[in-house]
């Protein structure tokens, strides 16, 4: 397999997972103290929404690049 069609099926699979699940979250440490040998953290969790229009226009990008990349010599 070439490497754009690899890129191609890679991009078909983010593409149905941001329809599947319509985005992601994750965590970032906002906050640190430390007095002495008590330390204190803070976390936030964070979600990043994923348009569905975005996820639907991956795929169709995927599909269009891995049928032309198996077209050209």
């Amino acid at each position: 397999m070439k490497p754009i069609q690899v890129f191609a099926v890679v991009l078909i699979a983010l593409g149905v997972l941001a329809l599947v699940y319509g985005g992601f979250s994750y965590t970032s440490e906002t906050h640190e103290a430390s007095l002495g040998a008590f330390s204190l953290s803070m976390d936030e969790r964070e979600y990043v929404n994923v348009p569905v229009w975005a996820g639907a226009a991956a795929i169709v990008a995927g599909v269009l690049m891995f049928l032309f990349a198996g077209r050209r010599r």
